[in-house]
């Protein structure tokens, strides 16, 4: 004769069972057996784990309370940001996650703070973000970038931001801000770190665009372009190239559905590149814009997520400038 469980030993039981789930490697272990027996991969990372815990939170108990999955305007988004491991393109993979996307943060040389901007971006919106390293002038480096990315979140790449370039420190005195003293190997530092860099991130993500019929390329450019205030040769020279190359992507990729445009930014504050800058020259700058004002890192990334999103679906080929109205066509 079979007897019925008492009430508190089905409770402990429960309790048992819930602790158990609470567990991170087995509630990861228990994930991925269901994702295969429903025919879906399943990944090392938190991924997929994240989505259990949004439609099981019982099993992860106080999990929800320390992250929120966004829903924003770049729901939907798998983006390559070159060159994210702190400054600019750290910034803008911080934004881009905040709207929704996921995000992967590239580094070369600075793994650890590559790897502690996607814990940080993970932590705030449950593991959208994974760090990859990867050498932008190096075509094979940004072709298993993509591959790992892809395989990581399971999802096609569609949206790129070509950030990274060789390391720079913007100081008025240095060689390369005279025609006198600049030399071609300062020039081409430069050419091989954005161009060349540009090129192999867009050879590699491309196929995932042309499956797709779709995607976004963000160029990262400079005003100094437009106006150059202070002759930096080798870096404007280089950023110049860049302006060239997106209206080729735009006016190739067009009719596979690819989206390509260019965000130029001014003196931001603060940089690694900026570090040299002083404050009097901030200010200068910033007297000298209709704004008043100088334009900060997180106004930069802000002004990019309008160039992934489908807000602008109907624009390509574009340069935009942002710096306050420090430059006008």
């Amino acid at each position: 004769m079979k007897t019925s469980q008492s009430p508190s030993k089905t409770s402990a039981s429960a309790t048992h069972s819930t602790k158990f789930l609470r567990r991170p490697v087995m509630a990861r272990l228990l994930l991925c057996l269901l994702l295969i027996s429903m025919g879906i991969l399943c990944f090392a990372d938190d991924t997929n784990l994240n989505l259990l815990c949004e439609t099981h939170p019982k099993l992860c108990g106080k999990r929800l309370n320390s992250c929120k999955t966004p829903t924003g305007q770049l729901a939907g988004r798998v983006a390559v940001i070159t060159g994210a491991s702190r400054g600019v393109g750290a910034e803008i993979a911080r934004i881009f996650a905040r709207e929704g996307a996921l995000v992967v943060v590239n580094y070369y040389q600075s793994k650890e703070k590559g790897e502690a901007v996607a814990a940080e971006i993970n932590a705030a919106y449950c593991g959208r973000a994974v760090a990859i390293y990867g050498d932008v002038r190096v075509k094979e480096d940004m072709t298993a970038l993509v591959v790992r990315a892809e395989l990581h979140f399971g999802a096609k790449v569609n949206v790129l931001v070509n950030n990274a370039l060789a390391t720079y420190q913007f100081n008025p005195s240095s060689p390369s801000a005279s025609v006198k003293t600049v030399t071609w190997e300062n020039v081409d530092q430069q050419m091989r770190g954005a161009v060349a860099g540009a090129l192999h991130a867009v050879q590699s993500c491309l196929p995932s665009f042309e499956a797709a019929n779709f995607g976004k390329i963000i160029n990262i450019g400079t005003n100094l372009v437009y106006n150059p205030v202070v002759t930096y040769y080798d870096y404007s020279a280089a950023k110049a190239a860049l302006v060239s190359l997106t209206r080729n992507l735009a006016a190739e990729l067009g009719p596979l559905g690819v989206r390509a445009n260019l965000v130029a930014g001014g003196l931001l504050e603060r940089t690694d590149a900026s570090a040299l800058t002083t404050d009097e020259v901030f200010g200068y700058v910033a007297q000298s814009t209709p704004l008043r004002k100088t334009t900060t890192v997180n106004d930069f990334a802000e002004a990019c997520v309008f160039f992934a999103a489908d807000a602008s679906n109907a624009v390509t080929g574009q340069s935009l400038s942002v710096d306050g109205g420090l430059t006008m066509p």
